[in-house]
């Protein structure tokens, strides 16, 4: 069994590898949209979807079991995270 930050960090780089979600990439999320997404996603409220991001995405997200939103929401904290410190080494 996998515990929490293995999935967390599994999910993370899927969405390096898989979706090209790169830091280098994310630096331009200065919104807070990846920490309104890890919110909309682990309370199931599209209130919180960015409006520019598809709200496909967001229901097939919100569909997947509770285990696997976690793990994508802790991802995105994570990005978000290597977001801030890339701008604070700016």
């Amino acid at each position: 069994m996998q515990t929490g930050i293995e999935l967390i960090a599994k999910e993370r780089q899927e969405q390096i590898d898989k979706h090209g979600y790169t830091p280098e990439k994310d630096k331009h999320y200065t919104k807070k949209e990846l920490i309104h997404v890890a919110t909309a996603i682990l309370n199931k409220e599209p209130s919180f979807w960015p409006h520019s991001w598809s709200i496909e995405k967001y229901n097939k997200i919100c569909s997947k079991p509770k285990k696997e939103r976690l793990a994508i929401a802790g991802a995105l904290i994570a990005a978000e995270i290597d977001r801030v410190l890339l701008e604070e080494n700016m």
